[in-house]
């Protein structure tokens, strides 16, 4: 099956806000189609360097179409949760920018395999990675209704959680998506049933990938790894992922509490830069709207981290 392209969001906010020094070192640490990385790679000099980081195959493939043979150009298999792994402990501390496009690709969306879309007849999957060992059929079939509930309210934020977890155990074994998708329509009627509906398989996926954890993670790696006066630039899709990136960009951690030393001196190695959220136009929403619930933010290195 053929990459579906994603269509890079806000993309010269990005990398406006993100390449600083057009001979440093940067890490698109979502590669995805490669479109945000063949950006950055027009804004640096011969001497730049770009590490573009993804775990799912069929991204590194359409990537490599995309930006050809470019010396300058590192592609690195793995998930952004190993980001000082990944990155070779040499290049510690000295990389420009990190760049992160969160949330669920198009292609996988579209992909009816891969069990993302409640549009797509497929099996409960949504492994971002074919490596991740978490099915969403595990999740629907296997988690107790606590459990279950709990995912639906907190990922997916969604009010009708009690009900919706209590149908779907009712209806076990659910084996596709079009099982789940009727098992929340059951539930919530009239217009706001296919809010219901993404906000469920949302959470779901949220669970199988350990999204916001692999987020905390990553960020905390990515203070350690920037050099000084580096940027970090992330553009989220939903308040789960921006209430961690906002509060990390704020005090370093994911309470956005700035910690004080002994004396009383805030401890805090990032800086916003951003003091409102970039948003896209009106006009790039209408060419893609896919990007109306994007928001980006950046923040720049000024303290050392713990």
């Amino acid at each position: 099956m053929s990459y579906i392209p994603h269509v890079p969001v806000l993309l010269k906010e990005s990398i406006e806000y993100l390449v600083t020094d057009p001979n440093g070192i940067y890490v698109d640490a979502t590669l995805g189609g490669g479109g945000h990385s063949k950006e950055i790679l027009s804004a640096l000099s011969d001497d730049g360097r770009l590490f573009g980081l993804d775990q799912d195959a069929e991204a590194h493939k359409a990537a490599a179409l995309k930006i050809g043979d470019d010396s300058r150009f590192t592609p690195i298999s793995g998930n952004f949760g190993y980001l000082k792994t990944l990155i070779n402990p040499d290049l510690h501390g000295k990389i420009t920018g990190i760049f992160y496009d969160l949330g669920v690709s198009t292609h996988q969306i579209k992909e009816g395999d891969r069990g993302f879309s409640f549009m797509e007849e497929g099996p409960l999957d949504m492994r971002m990675s074919a490596l991740t060992g978490l099915t969403a059929h595990q999740v629907v079939n296997e988690y107790s209704y606590e459990k279950l509930r709990d995912i639906i309210f907190h990922y997916g934020e969604e009010r009708f959680s009690r009900e919706i977890a209590q149908e779907i155990i009712s209806r076990r074994p659910l084996e596709t998506t079009h099982d789940l998708r009727e098992a929340v329509s059951s539930v919530v009627f009239g217009k706001h049933t296919i809010k219901s509906i993404a906000r469920v398989f949302q959470g779901i996926r949220i669970e199988v990938n350990r999204e916001l954890d692999v987020l905390k993670e990553s960020l905390e790696q990515a203070i350690d790894i920037l050099k000084m006066d580096g940027r970090i630039v992330a553009i989220s899709y939903h308040s789960l992922e921006d209430r961690i990136v906002k509060n990390f960009f704020k005090s370093g951690n994911e309470s956005g509490k700035i910690e004080k030393d002994f004396y009383g001196n805030p401890q805090n190695p990032l800086t916003p830069i951003t003091k409102n959220i970039v948003t896209p136009s009106e006009e790039e929403i209408k060419a893609n709207p896919a990007a109306r619930s994007a928001k980006l933010r950046a923040a720049v290195k000024t303290g050392e981290s713990e």
